[in-house]
């Protein structure tokens, strides 16, 4: 159970989210700052229980007094957070299983082996770039699409990932960890010849793919020991 606010104090959720945490209907004009679906998307993903109207649809459109026209209206069910990975990706349990199966329960973040329940099923690719809907999760998705597509993160440290993707978006200034100005491809700034929903932009960032950054850094100390022995 999770009743805080979930979110960077500051960000334009973490203000949506204390509009509408008395878990009443709210208008998206004049009420929320949050203007695009796919920020949405992402609050179901971590495990946010959006209202749906009538028609399954995560929003109701009504009257607003404020507006004296018909709008857009987003309303939190409960401030819980769920706890199934599955559920939050919308993904099938199958898939989720093969997955943690696949990685070994180890987080990658710390290289740690944790409990399955635990550890979340998290996109390489943040959310917050895509300009289009997620590929098909399809249960028998093999190895190589595995890889190229999730990395395993517990609560804590996704909340920092999807943090430091969130300020590389406002700031194009690429994240880093811990401290440590390294991007194994490309520079701090992202790219300005590629696009903002380009995931080429990502690759060589520590939060896109942590395992890669570990190697590449690694070879980088590897190199410089041998370049002193000779």
């Amino acid at each position: 159970m999770e009743n805080k606010n979930p979110f960077k104090e500051g960000t334009t959720s973490w203000q949506d989210y204390e509009v509408m945490k008395d878990l009443q209907w709210h208008c998206t004009r004049h009420e929320l700052k949050s203007a695009q679906a796919k920020t949405w998307q992402i609050w179901r993903q971590q495990g946010l229980d959006l209202a749906k109207d009538e028609k399954d649809n995560f929003y109701k459109s009504m009257f607003c007094k404020h507006c004296q026209t018909k709008t857009v209206h987003r309303k939190l069910n409960s401030l819980s957070i769920a706890e199934d990975t599955s559920i939050r990706a919308n993904m099938p349990a199958k898939l989720a299983e093969k997955i943690k199966k696949h990685y070994k329960n180890m987080e990658a973040f710390l290289l740690r082996e944790l409990p399955s329940k635990e550890l979340e099923i998290d996109h390489k690719f943040p959310q917050i770039r895509w300009a289009g809907d997620e590929p098909e999760n399809s249960p028998e998705m093999n190895v190589a699409e595995i890889e190229k597509r999730f990395i395993l993160l517990n609560r804590s440290n996704n909340l920092l990932k999807s943090r430091a993707c969130e300020k590389c978006v406002e700031t194009k200034k690429r994240g880093c960890f811990p401290g440590l100005k390294f991007w194994y491809q490309g520079t701090e700034n992202w790219d300005s010849n590629i696009s903002e929903n380009d995931e080429k932009g990502c690759v060589g960032c520590f939060w896109y793919n942590p395992n890669e950054w570990r190697s590449e850094l690694q070879k980088l100390i590897d190199e410089n020991k041998n370049s002193q022995k000779i």
